[in-house]
């Protein structure tokens, strides 16, 4: 006989929000049981712009990111929006929840087959109602959509892709 306890157990997954995912409103619909687990910041990330969103290693830069505890449900209604394995590949990352380290699941964007482009106004005011609500400075997603114009054209380089470890 299965009780409330159960459902308790079902395996939880840490998930990294750094784009539209970041906005609670549109969370609560497409993953209704998802929850909140903190907010932290990705070091030596930054923020990118493809159209949609996504993010790259790069030294100098963060990202601040919300963390949300998923149910396997989630997960697949997260796979289904983000177009995964498609558009987008899952990599676990190390974050920082209450003073202990954890590991999450992250989106990125595939490859470099998407070129920079800045977001539509309204993903980016998607986006930017997550970061207030967060209470992020919004300064980085600013910097994202206007780096994402110039990218290839004053910033020869930053459309290869090159890593932190490539800089």
């Amino acid at each position: 006989m299965k009780t409330d306890n159960n459902k308790k157990s079902q395996k939880e997954i840490l998930y990294i929000a750094y784009g539209s995912n970041l906005n609670l409103a549109q969370m609560a619909g497409r993953c209704p049981t998802a929850e909140v687990a903190g907010k932290a910041v990705l070091r030596g990330w930054r923020l990118a712009f493809r159209s949609v969103a996504t993010i790259e290693r790069r030294i100098g830069y963060s990202v601040p990111v919300l963390v949300w505890k998923l149910r396997p449900e989630d997960e697949t209604a997260l796979d289904r929006y983000e177009g995964w394995p498609n558009l987008y590949y899952k990599e676990n990352l190390k974050v920082t929840l209450d003073g202990k380290r954890r590991t999450a699941m992250v989106y990125i964007m595939n490859g470099n087959s998407h070129p920079y482009s800045p977001p539509a106004r309204s993903y980016m005011r998607t986006i930017l109602s997550g970061y207030e609500s967060a209470g992020f400075d919004p300064g980085i997603l600013y910097r994202a959509a206007g780096e994402s114009i110039t990218a290839g054209l004053a910033c020869p380089g930053l459309d290869r892709g090159k890593t932190s470890e490539e800089v």
